[in-house]
């Protein structure tokens, strides 16, 4: 793997991620047109769109060998050890409706692991960025997955695929993890609670079959500030997989979360 190809990414993606996020700043609480975009209710804006024709092309014209995929365009490029995988604009939902909770997440993988994730807030002018092995930052201040002394006063985050719905096993865990916790919090936008985790701010996360350009940023921002993802049967998450079932908190909160997830599930230790 060569690390300078991550430090060029890295400085090309915080350069690409700023210009999308400015545009998607000045069209919010005006734009013009939502189109559905599937039968689970995600929808689609002119905003995903033009984002993502800035940040497609820059990225292309770099690393023209490097395999691109992005929610919006799809599969680009030829085979390739080197995956981007775009998020142009997570919390497409939110952002149709003017809720101020959305970001862009770039992302590049090596061999099917992250080795860069880029995650921009343009409402807060945040910028989250993780490389692997040298740790987690926003605006260029480490950040640090906290541990919870009780996590039954703990915000647990929730994310489930859009395919999910209402999938009777996935109802029976998201009521057992509203009412163990003190708040189990949905956003409609994953980066931002996997940041939000990374930095400290929430104490844990519970993904239900989730998969997408929004998913690895996340995973390894909260890895590089300390935190763990495991599966549902507490195995550490590697590579990249079609339907994730996970968990990621602080190590010491390991072991609490996993038996709340699994009596969630209605399984026996």
């Amino acid at each position: 793997m060569d690390q300078n190809v991550i430090q060029q990414a890295r400085i090309l993606a915080g350069r690409l991620i700023r210009q999308a996020g400015a545009v998607a700043l000045e069209r919010f609480d005006d734009i013009a047109e939502v189109t559905d975009k599937d039968d689970y209710g995600d929808v689609v804006t002119e905003v995903d769109l033009l984002t993502e024709a800035i940040i497609l092309p820059g990225i292309q014209s770099t690393f023209a060998d490097h395999a691109i995929h992005s929610e919006e365009a799809g599969s680009l490029g030829g085979e390739s050890d080197w995956l981007w995988l775009i998020d142009p604009l997570d919390g497409t939902n939110n952002f149709a409706i003017g809720l101020p909770a959305f970001a862009t997440s770039i992302t590049l993988l090596y061999k099917r692991e992250p080795v860069l994730g880029v995650v921009y807030e343009p409402l807060t002018d945040r910028l989250f960025v993780s490389s692997a092995g040298e740790g987690a930052f926003v605006n260029g201040k480490p950040m640090q997955v906290k541990p919870a002394a009780r996590l039954s006063k703990a915000n647990i985050g929730w994310i489930q695929g859009h395919a999910v719905r209402n999938d009777p096993r996935a109802v029976r865990l998201r009521h057992h993890l509203d009412v163990s916790f003190k708040r189990m919090m949905r956003l409609w936008a994953p980066t931002l609670q996997w940041c939000l985790l990374a930095k400290g701010d929430i104490d844990g996360i519970v993904l239900y079959n989730s998969e997408g350009d929004d998913l690895y940023s996340g995973i390894l921002m909260v890895k590089e500030a300390g935190g763990i993802v495991v599966d549902f049967e507490g195995r550490p998450f590697t590579g990249m997989q079609a339907e994730p079932y996970l968990i990621a908190c602080h190590p010491d909160n390991r072991d609490e979360l996993l038996r709340t997830v699994r009596a969630g599930l209605g399984e026996a230790e």
